[in-house]
């Protein structure tokens, strides 16, 4: 399980450099052996102040782009992650019973705070080796056929569903179009969307495109502070609309992709503070507060009977966009 990364461990993205100067400089002093007249301890507190100060006003005023460069983040975990810190007991379930089995799809059973459930999740990997082999989290047609073959699984034993979301899009080559990833993706909101138990959705990286949709169409759909969300990723919309994908940053304003911009379109339910500086900076706390809002977003709807989980998930759904 992870925990804090040090300095010397920490990746910095672009708009940190100034952060990581200043972190550069505590972990210097911190190994020094001859003192030459510094009083080591106070100017390594004082840098310390300097460093979360501004790391806390770069993070108060991050831009759409700068969040995706966050939820992107190589350090920032995964579902995997968030599996193993939050499911106890969990036995993985392979295959679509058609094809193969997608490793981009994680899935299985466990129990969330001693109550059985089944989980699903997209999985980026954290290294080369382990994102080849999942396949950078696009899942393939057999990705979202397990999917759907979990959801109906959990629905005959009556598990409430926990997704964790995090995926660029669905995988687009041709040998996926042609074993009918259109039809996959759209089987799998399906299901989500006519479970006859709890569906709690929580996006913890990137949510792209239909590939997210699939495992996020839920009673409850979580977020993640700096978690982005969207119908497109910001490149494929310059290379679109603007014919230049450098125009990213622009396409991410307008977007609206950001956990604040979707909350408060209604898109998502609940934004999830994260630790300042991101997930990536302490994972624990990132697991623990996702734990919290899980389990106070499921409990309400424990109590439910399906047909009245149905009726309250369609209403949902059909409501996003007549307020806007």
């Amino acid at each position: 399980m992870c925990g804090k990364a040090g300095p010397a461990m920490r990746q910095f993205l672009d708009f940190e450099k100034p952060v990581a100067e200043l972190e550069s400089k505590i972990e210097e002093l911190r190994h020094m052996t001859e003192p030459g007249g510094i009083n080591i301890a106070e100017e390594v507190g004082r840098l310390t102040e300097k460093a979360e100060r501004q790391l806390r006003a770069t993070y108060a005023r991050l831009t759409p782009w700068q969040k995706v460069q966050v939820a992107r983040h190589p350090d920032r975990p995964r579902a995997g992650a968030f599996i193993a810190a939050l499911i106890t007991d969990f036995t993985p379930l392979a295959g679509d019973r058609a094809f193969a089995d997608d490793t981009a799809l994680l899935g299985g059973m466990g129990r969330f705070q001693g109550r059985p459930v089944m989980v699903l999740g997209t999985e980026r990997g954290s290294d080369t080796e382990s994102r080849v082999r999942h396949n950078f989290g696009m899942a393939r047609p057999e990705g979202y056929r397990k999917a759907r073959r979990l959801i109906e699984l959990a629905g005959r034993f009556a598990l409430p569903v926990l997704s964790f979301v995090d995926t660029p899009g669905a995988f687009p080559g041709i040998d996926a179009e042609a074993r009918g990833q259109a039809e996959a993706i759209a089987r799998a909101i399906e299901a989500c969307l006519s479970a006859p138990v709890p569906v709690v959705a929580t996006i913890i990286g990137e949510g792209g495109s239909g590939g997210a949709i699939a495992l996020a169409a839920g009673d409850r759909v979580l977020m993640l502070e700096h978690a982005v969300y969207s119908v497109i990723s910001p490149e494929g919309c310059a290379s679109i609309l603007w014919r230049d994908a450098a125009a990213a940053p622009a396409a991410a304003e307008a977007l609206r992709l950001t956990a604040d911009d979707l909350h408060r379109l209604h898109l998502v339910d609940q934004v999830i503070g994260e630790p300042l500086g991101g997930a990536q900076r302490d994972p624990e706390a990132t697991f623990r507060a996702v734990g919290e809002a899980i389990g106070a977003a499921l409990d309400p709807l424990l109590g439910l009977d399906p047909a009245t989980l149905l009726a309250r998930r369609a209403e949902k759904f059909l409501e996003m966009g007549r307020a806007v």
